[in-house]
């Protein structure tokens, strides 16, 4: 009886959790194109010019709000609670602190959440996965604690290497009301992909200043013309559109021919020749991008069509609607160094580790962070095998980069042979590094490792030792004197003069 049971009940639960499964990517879809819509009312109806920065800050929480219980329900409280706490820790720990019991707090509640869902809920589903959502809110709290944090304290404490932060961090110094806050943590245009932005960069947006602020970044006149009304973002948003709906359909299209688990197939892995595996390898990997091509440049189009992204204008006079966009899909796709890769994908988040972690930690810094990414991103084993592989990878590219780079300069067709080198290098080494984010468990993920002898792990630890690179505060260091004489420099003729 038990036998003859098993193969239905496992048939029931299969169909149960894929009706979960659609049923939540329907409802975010859902969600997001009437946050489009109203991204476009709002920019049209409640423009600064017509209504107070209280009303927008309102309307924008409400509706986030919304949107959220929409799509997860009474798991929405969660990000609530999170900004809750955080909000209360960020006026009783005082400026010294603040940034660092944010982080923790907020790190550890978004993990806590991550671990319930993965381990006491549906494993490997993504039913009602409302730790997504989280993880925006805790890169948005814990970058308004380090902007407060910083425009009060890096310029006393003189630390050089978060100095390119102070700038923008002393243009707020006041804790934000409990309005801003909630506004800035769960609007509907960010609520459920983000992206994460600054939150000076929100509060001018709310207040209608970012066209003016940018403007005067970029010196405000072009061609003897001064700017005095607010670019449309119309055109741009068309354009953001139009790639959503190609990244969805190939996506739809070829996802099912490519799949990603058959790297790991027995059969697969036995009768195929390594080459063979090598390219399916590079086109299962590519077809999971458009993915999060849809939904990066989805969200992106929402708060463009708000009226937020506005980042000043090009060379050509046209206007940049950059300011949180989150990839750009044509230097993913051409990377030439696992770097460039980096740098264009998920930017925002990039940028986040860059503040918190990257640019302030005295000691492996390019360890602790890839640490700290795998900690954000959930509770997933494969994560941490990504990210800890995402270390031996990045040292590796990086002393080749030092030390062969150099010796293919001196000729475009060298250089040009060298990109191509390097392209197909980068492809691989990144498709390699991220199998275990996309397989999740152990046990595949070392599959797939041992069926290629983990050559990827051994070749890149041999070019890390064998291949010298200066520590990163000597590079620092360096560059912080040459800088310094260089400005001595100047001074000096401007003396002479």
């Amino acid at each position: 009886m038990l036998a003859e049971s098993s193969p239905s009940c496992c048939l029931a639960v299969l169909v149960k959790s894929l009706r979960i499964l659609c049923a939540f990517q329907v409802n975010f879809v859902v969600c997001q194109l009437c946050a489009l819509l109203t991204a476009f009312w709002f920019r049209l109806y409640l423009h600064p010019s017509k209504t107070s920065p209280f009303v927008r800050h309102v309307v924008a929480t409400l509706l986030g709000l919304y949107f959220a219980l929409f799509c997860f329900g009474w798991y929405a409280l969660h990000f609530l609670v999170q900004s809750g706490i955080t909000y209360g820790i960020m006026i009783l720990a005082g400026v010294e602190h603040m940034h660092k019991y944010c982080l923790v707090f907020a790190l550890a509640y978004l993990s806590f959440c991550q671990i319930t869902r993965v381990y006491v809920f549906d494993y490997g589903m993504y039913s009602a996965d409302f730790t997504g959502p989280m993880m925006v809110i805790t890169q948005k709290i814990t970058s308004m604690a380090f902007e407060i944090h910083d425009g009060e304290c890096c310029f006393a404490a003189g630390v050089f290497y978060i100095v390119e932060f102070c700038t923008d961090a002393k243009k707020k110094m006041r804790m934000p009301s409990l309005l801003e806050y909630f506004s800035y943590n769960c609007n509907f245009m960010g609520m459920l992909a983000g992206p994460t932005c600054s939150y000076n960069d929100y509060i001018a947006f709310i207040e209608g200043k970012p066209f003016r602020h940018r403007e005067q970044e970029t010196n405000g006149k072009l061609q003897g013309k001064t700017r005095l009304n607010d670019p449309s973002p119309n055109t741009e948003v068309l354009r953001k559109l139009a790639t959503c709906f190609i990244s969805l359909s190939v996506f739809l299209s070829v996802c099912k021919v490519f799949p990603v688990e058959r790297n790991v197939d027995d059969d697969f892995i036995a009768t195929t020749p390594f080459y063979a595996q090598v390219v399916y390898l590079y086109l299962s990997m590519l077809t999971t991008r458009p993915k999060y091509y849809f939904v990066w440049t989805l969200a992106d189009a929402i708060n463009n069509a708000a009226g937020f992204g506005f980042n000043g204008y090009d060379s050509d006079g046209l206007p940049r609607w950059d300011l949180i966009s989150n990839l750009r899909i044509m230097n993913i796709e051409l990377a030439t160094s696992f770097k460039v890769f980096l740098d264009n994908w998920n930017i925002q988040t990039a940028l986040w580790l860059k503040r918190v972690c990257y640019e302030r930690c005295p000691y492996n810094p390019t360890a602790a962070t890839f640490l700290l990414s795998a900690m954000w991103h959930g509770a997933y084993p494969g994560y941490y095998l990504t990210f800890l592989t995402g270390i031996v990878v990045t040292l590796a590219a990086r002393a080749v980069r030092h030390n062969v780079r150099p010796h293919f300069l001196g000729s475009p067709t060298h250089k040009f042979v060298y990109d191509i080198i390097t392209w197909a290098s980068t492809q691989i080494a990144i498709c390699y590094t991220v199998v275990p984010f996309v397989l999740l468990s152990v046990g595949p993920s070392l599959k797939f490792y041992r069926s290629w002898y983990f050559s990827g792990h051994i070749g890149c630890v041999l070019l890390a030792i064998a291949l010298p690179v200066k520590p990163r505060h000597l590079r620092l260091k360096e560059q912080h004197s040459l800088s310094s004489s260089s400005d001595s420099t100047d001074s000096q003729k401007q003396k002479a003069t």
